[in-house]
């Protein structure tokens, strides 16, 4: 490969990992041709951009970028594929679905909710995870249910002191 053509793979890497929030580091090396493409298909199914990159390009591309991603940098052994996405969760439930046929792909680290994910072991955590509109929407659901019980409260105790005045007066 030609530096020219390196630099602009490095710029084509870095834009995208700027165009989305969270992407995973994988190894389909020994995927066959079939479960490759059935998983590229599955990946365009949940809007999962998948690229299979070099790991010198990659960390360079990372490296141009402000944020410091140097702990995923021990991952960048062997084959690397990136699984770029704008929810948390969807490749490592995509991942953990793929790996009931067979042991591939594995998952090599993450990025996700701006924090790291190192190793295979971490991929239950990575199923688990909330987005951030997640975690907002659970916060405004609990602080409208201590309104809703006052409102529901109120509202049914009038129908009975209604009920009990109504009785008291016609005895």
């Amino acid at each position: 490969m030609r530096k020219e053509d390196k630099t602009v793979s490095i710029e084509q890497i870095a834009a995208t990992v700027k165009e989305y929030s969270h992407f995973y580091l994988t190894n389909t090396a020994s995927m066959n041709a079939a479960k490759t493409s059935e998983l590229r298909r599955e990946c365009f199914k949940q809007d999962i951009k998948l690229l299979v990159v070099k790991n010198t390009l990659l960390k360079k591309a990372l490296d141009s970028l402000d944020t410091d991603f140097s702990p995923l940098y021990g991952s960048l052994k062997g084959s690397t594929s990136i699984m770029f996405t704008n929810v948390a969760n969807a490749p490592a439930k995509l991942i953990k679905e793929f790996k009931k046929g067979a042991e591939v792909p594995a998952l090599k680290a993450a990025y996700a909710e701006e924090s790291f994910y190192v190793g295979a072991d971490q991929l239950e955590a990575l199923i688990t995870i909330k987005s951030k509109n997640e975690l907002i929407g659970e916060v405004i659901g609990l602080l409208q249910s201590p309104a809703k019980n006052v409102i529901s409260a109120l509202q049914s105790g009038g129908t009975t002191i209604h009920g009990i005045l109504k009785t008291l007066s016609e005895k």
